[in-house]
């Protein structure tokens, strides 16, 4: 049994296979274990909390794992820890979740492009056709993560409490919405994964795309990412494409192109969810090595 995980900040899906391809199991999901917010003993729990993953843990032979928080080798160690404690027959490859997305935007093995990932967390690299190259390292969503979801959902709870949000969309936010400011802090401050909190508002936006200022505050944080990390590649975005995974990017391709051609990139492919391209491109490898 093969296992591949495409693990975000606030959940993992996981796809088990065997060396054709074949899905043996339902697609399986646990929460996310980005080994930056938690620790390897809660990174275990977690795993063996699925009933699937704990009762198949001696079956599986490969593990594949993508995941945020994965960039560094400190956090690679952390995951690679706590695979090999549930798997313990498994051989165990951990990559940062960017592979992922490059892996299940590009259009063949050998495709430069420059990949974008905008869901819980974002981040943007580029890839030459065999090798990732990263201009900046993320120093995480408090600094970062420019059009994320804990972006997003940062700056909506802002403009509702600045008074900055029409009175209409304030109203609406509100009825879907706890805003106390009691109930705000203690879940930013006081609970695990405030970014998994903050990013949970971002599906708000969605529901309310009709707002002139719902499409203005999705181009803005675009702008923002396109300027600060797409923008890192000027010379590379002349002649390869932008793809882009996860869910913001994926319900925000509209605005997506329209600041792509304000700020003179081409998009590419879009990809809600990398982790069906990832089962092609393993089980290609697997049977050619």
């Amino acid at each position: 049994m093969i296992l591949i995980v495409d693990s975000g900040s606030t959940k993992s899906d996981w796809i088990a296979v065997d060396s054709n391809g074949k899905q043996l199991l339902e697609k399986l999901r646990t929460k996310g274990l980005n080994p930056e917010i938690l620790k390897e003993d809660k990174l275990v729990k977690t795993i063996k909390k699925n009933p699937d993953l704990k009762a198949n843990r001696n079956n599986v032979t490969h593990v594949f794992f993508y995941g945020a928080g994965c960039g560094t080798d400190r956090g690679k160690e952390l995951v690679y820890n706590a695979l090999k404690e549930v798997f313990v027959n498994a051989a165990i490859k951990v990559e940062e979740d960017t592979m992922a997305a490059v892996y299940g935007t590009i259009s063949h093995d050998t495709e430069a492009a420059v990949v974008c990932i905008l869901g819980t967390g974002s981040n943007c690299s580029y890839y030459d056709g065999s090798q990732l190259h990263q201009s900046v390292q993320s120093l995480g969503y408090i600094i970062m993560d420019d059009a994320s979801g804990n972006y997003y959902g940062k700056q909506l709870i802002r403009d509702y409490y600045f008074n900055q949000m029409p009175e209409d969309i304030k109203v609406s936010f509100a009825s879907k919405y706890n805003m106390e400011a009691d109930y705000i802090k203690y879940n930013i401050y006081k609970q695990p994964n405030p970014n998994a909190y903050l990013a949970n508002f971002a599906e708000f936006m969605f529901l309310n795309k009709d707002s002139e200022y719902i499409v203005e505050l999705i181009k803005t944080g675009i702008r923002l990412f396109a300027k600060n990390m797409i923008l890192q590649y000027k010379e590379e975005i002349k002649t390869v494409p932008v793809h882009f995974a996860g869910s913001i990017a994926y319900f925000a391709q509209d605005e997506i192109k329209v600041v792509a051609q304000e700020m003179g990139f081409t998009v590419g492919n879009f990809e809600r969810r990398p982790i069906e391209g990832l089962v092609a491109y393993h089980t290609k490898k697997l049977a050619n090595s």
